[in-house]
Order: C-alpha cells, then structure tokens, then sequence
C-alpha cells in the first residue's frame, strides 16, 4: 500500500494527553488520533492483527509479557482499566474482583451468651471497633440490597475486617442495588445498627464463608445505638447462601499454593469472547518500541516492509522503486511504498516511527551497482541486497 493512499500523519512530538508512552508512539507514528480513534495506519494494524489471530499461538507470538488464566489475557500497565491478582510462585491470575485466597479463621472459641449494649454513634465497623475495643475481625459488617429481578432484600453479612466483592455478589445473586432506608426499615432493619438477627421480612440473607469459622462477633442489635455482641451463626439466625463473598488484596494468600499475592493494573487483550484488538495494540507499543518509534514484530506489524525511495540526480529512483514495489507486492509480501517526494532524513524519520520489520531503500548510489539498501529496524547497519536476490532474501529474513 502506498504512503499518499493511507494519508499517514506522523507527529514530531508526544501528545500532551498521552496517558502512557506506547499510547504517545501510537500518535506519533500515525496509527491512532489523540482521542484514541484509529486512523487509516492504525486500522490496517488493526486488520492484521485479526488476520493472524486465526493462529491459535497468536498471543503468544507477541513477545508480550501476559497474565492469563483458562478464559482470560491481560497485560500489566500502570494505566490499566481492571485490577489482576496474581501470584508469581504458581502463576495463578485473575482479576481482582473475583480472586480468591486463603482466608484465616480466627482461634476457635466456646460460644458465648448473646447480649445487647448500649453502643452510641457507633455507625461504622471503624467507630464500633474503637468504642468496644475489639479488632474489627471480632465484628460483623452488614450490607443490604435490593435483587432487581424479583426485588427481594438481599442481607449480606461479612466479617468487619473484609471488604465485599461486588462481583462475587452478582455472580452468586444476581443484579442488586443497594436498599433505600425505607426497604432497610420495611425489612425490620436499621440503618448504621443492622444485623439479620430478628429481620420482619423474609430476606434472602447470605454471608461470607469466614463468618461461619467466626465466633462470638459483634453485630447490630436492629436498634438506634445498640449492638449486640456474641452473635453466632448458625445459633442466632440461619443464613440460605453461604459463599466466598469478600475480595482480595495485595499480599492475600494464593488460593493454590499460599504464597502472597501481588495485584496491578492490568489491560484485558483476551476474554472467552475473543480478543481486544485495540489493547493489543497499545501492548504492542507499550513493549515495543525505542527511542525513535516503534519496532514492531513481524507477527504484528501492519506492513512486513517499508520502501522508500531517495530521489536521485541521474537515475529515476521512484521509478525503479515502483517496479520492486510491484515485484514484491507479487511474491506475497505486504509492502508500506513511501512515495512522497520528499527529504531522504524525513523518509527515514517516519520508517523509524512506524516500525515495520524491514525498511529497503532505493538510492542512486546503489542502484547503479545493482542493489539496494536493506536495514531491519532493530539493527544499526545496513547490508546492500542484489535487486536479484531481494524478493528471496527478504522472504527468508520475514519467516
């Protein structure tokens, strides 16, 4: 494909809104606008890389460093969208939202009588803990929802020191919102002070796997400025769903092989829907790339080549240039022709910006020897080709 038919803008700067440097190289080199849309370069990028996605080691022929599990991809970037737990010592990952870990059950004890204490302004798990004196994994924190398809309140109890995964909560009941104070009141709860212990209206109650393994906590008695302490389950109210409900953080331990877990941000390039050609492509030049433009590999670059002509003084260079062009383009491989009339130093420019594999360059000098310049874009030096031996030198270097 031609330079001028693609209409490619390379930029000499970084955009100001480059939220990362893979992203920055992206502009700069054409592929993408600074509002994130793919341009005429980009969307051949794009069309390439679905072309070889058809090869089941597609991924893997990226050179990227990936996190995977059984049914997704993800690339570590500090700018990511989604959180990942991963653990290095066994490779397990998923994302934060629905990690597991093992969970530490508090020292066993005899199960004590149930009482209620005067506990004023004690509206949070933080404020109870400090008003009893207790750690907070000796209290149970309440949470209420209202399930969307048949409107049942939903009661979920987990240990005060853990925080609620809102995706494990979907995936075990469905979409919920949180309750309105009057469906908390409407269910015999109160709002700051709630427990399931002695609800009005039938709820679905359900509660983390760790309360069960928790003695003698402390919980809301269901009444302004009271808790009671000492609540057991199932003594003191039953639950009808009992599931790992609580996510994980940094430094949890691995649910496979105990070892700490490390979390961070992280890109989705795979789910069991298929690929996100686009944050591809961000990974791609996030770790490919130099101090010039991208280097891209050959399994992911848009064009295999670049081909670039220097005008001459006695030889029509762009003329022999359009029949290698042509030469090439009928031995299969895929060609970016940089046709412009324009400075050999901003030709070479934008072959480093855009990164195809291999940049061959028709010069004057050569052409009267019977050659050309071939440079791939990691290497430094050029090698001089015989015009009769490119088509299968350059076959054998792009396998």
């Amino acid at each position: 494909m031609k330079y001028t038919d693609l209409k490619i803008q390379t930029q000499r700067d970084f955009p100001n809104n480059a939220r990362t440097q893979g992203f920055g190289w992206l502009v700069r080199a054409g592929f993408m606008t600074r509002e994130n849309e793919p341009l005429p370069l980009g969307e051949q990028a794009l069309a390439r890389l679905l072309e070889h996605s058809k090869d089941s080691s597609f991924l893997l022929n990226l050179h990227l460093p990936l996190l995977h599990n059984d049914t997704e991809t993800y690339f570590p970037l500090s700018a990511g969208n989604i959180e990942v737990a991963h653990c290095q010592s066994c490779q397990y990952t998923e994302r934060l939202e629905l990690a597991q870990f093992k969970k530490t059950a508090l020292p066993r004890e005899g199960e004590k009588p149930l009482e209620k204490i005067l506990t004023p302004d004690c509206h949070t798990i933080e404020a109870l803990a400090n008003f009893l004196g207790v750690p907070k994994e000796k209290t149970a924190k309440a949470l209420m929802y209202t399930r969307l398809v048949d409107q049942r309140f939903v009661f979920v109890v987990v240990r005060g020191d853990m925080q609620l995964s809102d995706a494990k909560l979907k995936a075990l009941v469905g979409d919920a919102r949180t309750a309105t104070a009057e469906e908390i009141i409407g269910a015999g709860a109160v709002p700051g002070f709630a427990s399931p212990i002695g609800l009005k209206k039938e709820a679905l109650i359900v509660v983390d796997d760790l309360v069960p393994e928790s003695q003698n906590l402390v919980a809301g008695a269901n009444e302004d400025g009271y808790h009671l302490v000492n609540t057991n389950l199932p003594r003191d109210y039953s639950a009808e769903l009992v599931a790992d409900l609580v996510q994980a953080k940094s430094g949890d331990a691995c649910p496979n092989c105990g070892a700490a877990l490390t979390v961070s941000k992280a890109n989705v390039l795979r789910t069991k829907n298929g690929f996100d050609f686009g944050n591809i492509l961000l990974a791609l030049a996030e770790t490919h790339h130099d101090d010039k433009g991208l280097t891209l590999p050959i399994s992911a670059s848009p064009f295999d080549l670049y081909l670039m002509h220097v005008p001459g003084k006695t030889v029509n260079t762009l003329e022999k240039s359009e029949e290698i062009y042509s030469q090439l383009k009928s031995a299969g491989l895929s060609v970016l022709f940089d046709n412009r009339d324009e400075r050999a130093g901003v030709k070479f420019n934008d072959a480093d910006l855009i990164g195809c594999p291999i940049r061959v360059t028709v010069g004057e000098k050569a052409l009267q020897n019977g050659m050309v310049e071939l440079k791939p874009r990691k290497e430094k030096e050029n090698q001089l080709v015989a015009l009769d031996q490119l088509t299968s030198t350059l076959t054998a270097a792009l396998k």
